[in-house]
């Protein structure tokens, strides 16, 4: 059985992990809970009332880490310890973001403590009950004739282009969060919306659902928002594209996989 771990991080806005140096890095032990004990803000359970098991903590604000200590973005974590350190760590981050927010009542502004009956946090003064908060967001591959309608964003790596996507608005449903998030971005519409897969997406609290749908009329212009270019491309003049991580990347490449059939 794998022993328990630590994941420890910086305060947000960043939320890198802290991981014990060499080659490669490596996550920390729960038993080296004692050793931050100094420099922890926070600190709690990855499963529900379950001792013993992973912990998730945050750093105090300025920390400096101990020698032999040092952050890496959660985003490279698939590349040196695989995809299932991401999932397991993105969970840890959603959980210690979420208890964070919810320390106070939304509705009597009295603190709250966990609840001892499901993950929740509860307010013992007036009874309410905050539950872990995830953000759906829809991302969607367009195609139109063997080519792939990409987009750069404001926020990417200069010259990243990606497939679009938005957070879905109350009220509606993901198929109509796709034709209008599609629009308002490339002035595109599309039809025949076809649904591909779902990932957590830990930045902070996504849950990225992916679908393929087909062009059906308009010329792609950026919102001079969001994103900075938007345009059609073949599968031989692809530009940068996100890494195989994200499911942006693999619906481009089941795109791909698909082009020309």
């Amino acid at each position: 059985m794998a022993r328990p771990k630590l994941f420890l991080f910086e305060p947000e806005p960043d939320g890198k992990l802290v991981m014990a140096e060499g080659d490669p890095p490596s996550l920390l032990s729960a038993e080296e809970r004692e050793r931050f004990a100094d420099l922890l803000a926070s600190c709690g359970t990855v499963e529900h009332n379950q001792p013993g098991g992973d912990l998730w903590g945050e750093l105090t604000q300025g920390a400096a880490l101990p020698p032999g200590y040092s952050a890496l973005s959660r985003k490279d974590l698939p590349a040196i310890l695989g995809y299932d350190c991401f999932v397991r760590a993105g969970v840890a981050f959603q959980l210690m973001h979420w208890m964070r927010s919810h320390r106070f009542c939304g509705h009597c502004g009295k603190k709250t403590r966990e609840s001892g009956k499901e993950r929740a946090m509860l307010c013992p003064s007036c009874g309410g009950v905050s539950f872990p908060v995830l953000s759906p967001a829809v991302i969607v591959a367009v195609e139109r004739e063997g080519s792939l309608l990409l987009g750069s964003n404001a926020n990417f790596p200069k010259g990243r282009y990606s497939v679009l996507a938005g957070f879905v608005e109350p009220g509606e449903s993901l198929e109509e969060a796709v034709v209008r998030e599609v629009y308002e971005e490339s002035r595109v519409r599309v039809k025949n919306i076809r649904y591909f897969g779902s990932q957590p997406w830990p930045f902070p609290n996504s849950l990225m659902l992916g679908f393929f749908a087909d062009w059906e009329s308009g010329d792609p212009s950026p919102d001079g928002e969001e994103l900075t270019d938007v345009r059609w491309f073949s599968p031989n003049d692809l530009p940068n594209i996100p890494p195989s991580v994200s499911i942006s990347r693999q619906l481009i490449d089941e795109w791909l996989k698909n082009a020309g059939k």
